[in-house]
């Protein structure tokens, strides 16, 4: 039974529902880059050279490595059990064929991994991968989760960005995951310049008619030695004041199917590596402000989430 929350299904109960127990997520940073970084592209506007693993281990350390010691560390503060194997930074699939199969088995023998989490982009999904992980999670018994960044629906704003991809290539890829049976979560970014609150509610509306798993959303961050940074300094770009970014937030719930889990609401960086962050405010006193917000206002996820399944139909 799907635990309710009052404003939205927060990710730590989804995987509570879906493991029984408590699991954390530990980060794995391989020696990869992006299709979107080769053949002198800078990447993505927001991406910073680093990719977005801030605080990862580096990719000198073997994938056991880093499950050992970012294991040591999360079972020591929690008390943890069980662990997703979270490949978190960069196109994990634009890797090998052979060496992705590598680095998944590596991961899927580790003790109490029970999940296996795959960051990649729309546009480097294919069936070849899709079968090492479905051969994987048979073998070593463990679910598969894809994370897919589309940030946007959007498909103006995307060109703008220097996505490298639009929106048919997150609907085709998305499309492929399901049909594999494996879980999808996807980020989206609801304050990139461009966008307004209209483009929230369209970006809500096709994670849930892509049966989307889980969402995370992300508050616009300005990395430094970025495009984006460029741009902002020089003021060719503004960007939506906190109390708009709560208004877009509030509606993509809304429009977003209740069972979908919630992973983030805010960005993390850390603050020597922004020239932008969250307002200067910390995430949590954002996520208080942002509950309060919808509380005041009866707001919670679901609400307006009746437009699927030939809604027009219920109104004969």
């Amino acid at each position: 039974m799907v635990k309710e929350s009052p404003l939205y299904y927060p990710y730590s109960d989804y995987l509570k529902n879906k493991y029984g127990e408590k699991v954390y997520k530990l980060p794995i940073n391989l020696p990869i880059t992006c299709p979107n970084r080769l053949n002198g592209k800078r990447g993505c506007s927001f991406c910073a050279e680093c990719g977005t693993g801030f605080e990862s281990l580096d990719a000198v350390y073997t994938v056991t490595e880093q499950l050992a010691k970012n294991q040591e560390h999360i079972a020591k503060k929690y008390k943890a059990k069980k662990y997703i194997a979270y490949f978190q930074n960069y196109t994990n699939t634009f890797l090998p064929l052979n060496d992705f199969r590598k680095y998944m088995e590596e991961a899927a023998q580790f003790p109490d991994i029970t999940e296996l989490a795959v960051s990649t982009r729309p546009d480097c999904i294919k069936v070849e991968y899709l079968d090492v992980l479905r051969s994987v999670s048979e073998q070593y018994h463990c679910n598969i989760t894809i994370e897919l960044g589309l940030q946007t629906a959007n498909y103006h704003t995307l060109l703008k960005i220097d996505r490298g991809h639009t929106l048919a290539e997150y609907i085709d890829a998305a499309i492929q995951i399901k049909r594999y049976g494996f879980d999808l979560c996807t980020h989206v970014i609801l304050n990139l310049p461009g966008d307004t609150i209209t483009d929230s509610i369209e970006t809500a509306k096709i994670l849930s008619a892509l049966s989307n798993d889980c969402v995370k959303v992300h508050s616009l961050y300005i990395a430094k030695n970025t495009r984006l940074c460029e741009e902002y300094e020089n003021g060719t770009i503004t960007l939506c004041s906190k109390e708009e970014y709560f208004r877009r937030v509030t509606v993509f719930l809304e429009y977003l199917k209740p069972r979908i889990a919630v992973e983030r609401l805010f960005s993390r960086i850390p603050e020597k590596d922004a020239v932008f962050c969250n307002w200067q405010t910390s995430w949590w006193k954002l996520k208080d402000e942002l509950e309060a917000h919808m509380i005041a206002g009866e707001h919670y996820q679901g609400r307006l989430s009746g437009y699927l399944d030939g809604a027009a139909l219920n109104e004969k």
